[in-house]
């Protein structure tokens, strides 16, 4: 490629000989108007004088050929997963190679293009990979993909290239697809009132199908409610949340045969649920040191909207004084354990027994608030082992102990049993407590009575005196129930003995009876972290746990966790799909969303060639639909040929090159222009002289 070139290097700047041109030009013109004799050679020796003051030079160049470069852009986006294109992408892509590799001096850059934020960014891509290379080698741009593209520029201005751009589109023309489209939901809602997701089903192209669709809401994986929907038509559906924390809320469209994918059929959302404010019932009887203590609690927590019945005048106290005549006021016991007790969150019985004040159908109604997801605590004092006590009444078929008639009244240190270690309500109690222990058999101080009652199927978390039940927890229907039988619990909180965690204890307990979801025994928890999965079973029984987990494409694998000695069984895997994953062991189930499908993606997922056709047009490119060519061979063409054909696309070949010396010859050195002119100079005055 060795190449020669005439340049000039004068010896005199260009405006002087510029300048003598134009003197010499006139002065030959006055003398051809004046018939002089011997102008023209005259005229010749002063430009060949002119000339030798330019000193032209012959530059000729030792060249090193430098190869062209093309730019292979790979959509590896979610959309290019599903049916067929994956195989289409593989198989096209090794065609490629083999038959880019075949061609002389050709550098192939390959880009993957990964899904993220903003949808398929391919553009992005390609002005990364423009910025590292010699525009001016570039041969063309080959890009396989589904021709989704969210980037693509009105026209190629902006990344400044003179190549073509081929599009090898994988996926099949004239694709159908239907999706769910979510255009409302809360993130956040609050606890027992009615929300709304507003909904609707759309069908590309538009009317594709011209029946209803069937679309199913699940709320925490139970089925809440099935729908008949038009395509196009927007629907708003209502939803209650029926407790505090995470609500998972999944949306699906039923699939139809023929449609390209059913990614996008199904929405899943997490709704945090709130509540406004806690509405606590607490009744206290038989006035004692720890009176005080679930008031001071609730009352501390400013969202906790405490009614508090306190009972102060003790059964011992006979004077004839009539019952309804002994408070300055009426007490709405009506208006709160029949109009309104459904209201409340949580009841509580501090040492509460039977005394008249409140009649049975009253205690009834609690009963029955519990069986329909009414939440009751009961801490028991000695009158729960007496005649008088709440076992005698109906609140007797909600409550897990039944009294034995003992009641131990000497020190003992509460401790947790095997169940409570696992429990989330006392799991971790001794290491979250900050206080100092006397000793290492003793982590708190003791307690000095305790009631002792007979369990069958509860769960017993603490135990004291004798090794007998000192905290029992119980699903009674859709409530549940919580028996603390001791009413020392304040020696705790005043720090006898380095006191203990009571005010951490009575909130996990207060917590898990208002079915907080963080207290739950029975626990499957998902989260992402980085490109996996970290699972977390959590659970009472020591038992291996199979769980499943459904990739966003619908394959399914499983494994197996075992617990630890907390109960907790802990597994990180690996997530090789975007999008959202469901994880499941047969009685719980969960979702978690691993680098999630950007719904600029989800929007539409038919193969189509319509984003990209006006830069491949101008560029002077070609769109190829690999289901119908296949792929098409790969040629070489000089700029200004046409650069593709029916079934070959073509690489502008560009020709550019690497100096990598040169040598100069003058042409009029400075001998030689001597004798011209001399030469010249005495032939115009031979001719002069005759």
């Amino acid at each position: 490629m060795d190449g020669a070139s005439l340049t000039f290097a004068p010896l005199l700047p260009w405006p002087v000989l510029a300048a003598l041109a134009l003197a010499t030009g006139l002065l030959c013109a006055l003398g051809l108007w004046r018939r002089a004799r011997g102008i023209l050679w005259r005229g010749a020796v002063l430009l060949l004088g002119i000339l030798a003051l330019a000193n032209p030079v012959v530059v000729r160049e030792q060249r090193e050929p430098l190869g062209d470069i093309v730019t292979l852009l790979i959509d590896r986006t979610p959309s290019q997963t599903i049916n067929q294109r994956p195989a289409q992408l593989e198989t096209t892509l090794e065609e490629l190679r083999a038959s880019l590799g075949s061609l002389d001096e050709l550098q192939v850059i390959e880009s993957p293009v990964e899904g993220g934020k903003g949808g398929t960014r391919l553009f992005d891509a390609l002005s990364s990979s423009l910025a590292e290379i010699d525009r001016s080698r570039l041969a063309g741009v080959v890009v396989l993909s589904d021709g989704q593209v969210h980037d693509a520029p009105p026209n190629l201005e902006r990344l400044g290239i003179d190549a073509p751009l081929h599009l090898l589109l994988t996926g099949q023309p004239g694709e159908w697809d239907r999706r769910l489209v979510v255009d409302q939901v809360p993130s956040y809602a609050m606890v027992d009132e009615q929300q709304e997701l507003t909904l609707r089903v759309e069908e590309q192209p538009d009317a594709a199908r011209a029946e209803s669709v069937t679309v199913t809401l699940k709320q925490d994986g139970e089925l809440r409610e099935r729908l008949s929907l038009r395509p196009g038509s927007v629907t708003s559906v209502p939803f209650v949340l029926t407790r505090a924390g995470q609500t998972v809320l999944e949306v699906e469209a039923e699939g139809a045969p023929g449609e390209v994918t059913t990614l996008n059929n199904r929405q899943v959302f997490f709704v945090n649920g709130v509540r406004d404010r806690l509405r606590v019932l607490l009744v206290s009887g038989q006035p004692y040191p720890g009176l005080r203590v679930w008031r001071n609690l609730l009352k501390a927590d400013p969202a906790v909207d405490l009614v508090h019945f306190t009972i102060l005048r003790p059964p011992e106290k006979q004077d004839g004084t009539p019952i309804r005549e002994l408070a300055l006021i009426a007490f709405p016991s009506r208006e709160l354990f029949e109009v309104k007790l459904h209201e409340f969150d949580l009841v509580i019985f501090d040492r509460y027994s039977r005394r008249g004040l409140l009649p049975l159908a009253y205690l009834d109604n609690v009963a029955r608030y519990v069986e329909e997801g009414g939440a009751l605590l009961e801490v028991a004092g000695p009158e729960f082992a007496h005649p008088l006590s709440l076992y005698r009444t109906p609140l007797a078929r909600v409550l897990p102990g039944r009294p034995s008639g003992v009641v131990y009244e000497r020190g003992f240190t509460p401790l947790l049993t095997d169940t409570g270690q696992r429990h989330p309500v006392t799991g971790g109690l001794e290491a979250a407590w900050n206080g100092d222990a006397p000793d290492e058999d003793s982590p708190w101080g003791r307690w000095f009575r305790q009631v002792d009652v007979e369990v069958s199927d509860s769960q017993v978390l603490m135990s004291g005196a004798a090794e007998r039940p000192l905290l029992v927890l119980e699903r009674i229907g859709e409530g549940r129930v919580a028996q603390l039988l001791s009413d020392h619990a304040w020696l705790w909180a005043r720090g006898f003995e380095h006191g203990g965690p009571q005010g951490l204890l009575l909130r996990r307990l207060v917590h898990w009876l208002m079915q907080e979801p963080e207290l739950e025994e029975e626990a499957l928890r998902a989260r992402p972290e980085g490109e996996a999965i970290a699972i977390e079973r959590r659970s009472l029984e020591d038992i291996t746990r199979q769980l499943t987990i459904t990739a966003p494409s619908g394959a399914s694998r499983e494994i197996s966790l075992e617990p630890d000695a907390d109960g907790i069984a802990e597994a990180v895997v690996e997530a090789e799909e975007p999008g959202l994953y469901q994880v499941g062991d047969g009685e719980l189930t969960t979702h978690v969303a691993v680098r999630p499908i950007d719904p600029e993606e989800l929007a539409d997922m038919r193969a189509t060639p319509e984003r990209l056709a006006p830069v491949i047009e101008e560029s002077n490119g070609a769109i190829t639909w690999l289901a119908e060519r296949g792929t098409p061979a790969v040629r070489k063409v000089s700029r200004g040929r046409a650069t593709s054909g029916r079934d070959w696309i073509g690489l502008v070949r560009n020709e550019q090159y690497l100096v990598t010396g040169a040598s100069q010859l003058p042409l009029l050195p400075a001998v030689l222009a001597l004798m011209l002119l001399l030469s010249t100079l005495g032939f115009a005055w031979y001719r002069e002289g005759r």
